[in-house]
């Protein structure tokens, strides 16, 4: 029977009057159980003046896991790339990389990740920068192979690690996989966030895939909301408190939200999770899933990455 190769994409979430330390500590035992229970990778998302979220630098909460971790592939889902020069992302990177040897994935996005404002404080040209993001791609994958000019004059980005960190592109529809196709990088495509075909999108990337120095085939990973308990009644309490706990829930149109995050994600007991996955993964024809879990509290979400692990990785 087949097995599922799963990941972590983790929110760092603040969740039941935690503080921002304790959410980070809660990632942390996180990350150390998802390399014991089999994991792939495990990713930190990249969000601002999020009061809810305490995950705005990735870069720096990587070097911190990484440090409490030992094998597990660590990453970010994602850096927001029009925020900044490829120059220096390349470099953070690879010196994740060069501490990491053999571990580094570096997910980028373009979405703002930030309210308005918050957005103008972090950039003053965001939407300049993200009408080159084509631009920008190209300049990071050339900087990751180590073959980027300025004026025809090498630059690198140091230090320069053996085994450069895998680059993957985070998106929503056909835009986002173009790009990743154009330019040869993994694809990561957030089904549960997304309203399009995700397979009609999956296939475009992978008909369209451009062979690259980092990346010589098509990867297609699929990032799914799962929430797993020991019965499926508890894990549709789990969702529809985790939901409404998260986009802070009280007007009518939060509870228009909470229904269509729920339609898109996979909840139930872990008979029901296992078969809808595998059902999932046939049909992007993806080589992983990463699943995010949103609970009302982070017991409840360690408990269902753990009956998850036991249904879908060790079966």
């Amino acid at each position: 029977m087949k097995r599922l190769r799963l990941g972590i994409l983790d929110l760092v979430p603040i969740i039941g009057g935690a503080g921002a330390a304790e959410a980070i500590g809660h990632t942390v035992r996180l990350a150390q159980t998802a390399e014991r229970l089999g994991f792939t990778r495990y990713w930190v998302a990249e969000h601002h003046d999020m009061p809810a979220i305490a995950s705005s630098s990735p870069e720096v909460l990587l070097a911190h896991i990484g440090a409490k971790t030992e094998s597990i592939r660590i990453g970010s889902g994602a850096v927001l790339l029009p925020y900044y020069k490829p120059y220096k992302v390349a470099e953070t990177f690879h010196m994740l990389a060069t501490l990491y040897p053999g571990r580094i994935d570096l997910g980028i996005g373009r979405a703002p990740g930030a309210s308005a404002h918050a957005s103008m404080a972090l950039s003053d040209n965001y939407l300049q920068q993200v009408h080159r993001l084509p631009q920008s791609i190209q300049a990071l994958s050339e900087l990751l192979a180590d073959d980027f000019r300025v004026e025809q004059e090498r630059v690198s980005a140091r230090p320069v690690p053996e085994r450069p960190p895998e680059l993957w592109l985070l998106g929503t529809g056909v835009k986002s996989a173009n790009y990743a196709a154009a330019y040869g990088t993994g694809y990561v495509f957030g089904h549960f966030m997304s309203e399009e075909d995700g397979v009609r999108v999956a296939q475009t990337y992978a008909d369209s895939f451009q062979p690259s120095r980092l990346c010589s085939s098509p990867r297609i990973i699929v990032a799914v909301s799962v929430i797993c308990a020991e019965t499926d009644e508890k894990a549709a309490e789990y969702a529809a408190q985790g939901a409404k706990a998260y986009l802070g829930a009280v007007a009518a149109e939060a509870g228009e939200q909470i229904a269509a995050r729920m339609a898109k994600s996979v909840i139930g007991s872990p008979e029901r999770i296992r078969e809808k996955l595998l059902e999932l993964s046939e049909q992007y024809n993806a080589d992983e899933l990463l699943i995010v879990t949103r609970t009302p509290d982070y017991e409840s979400r360690m408990r269902s990455y753990e009956l998850l692990a036991a249904a879908c990785i060790d079966f």
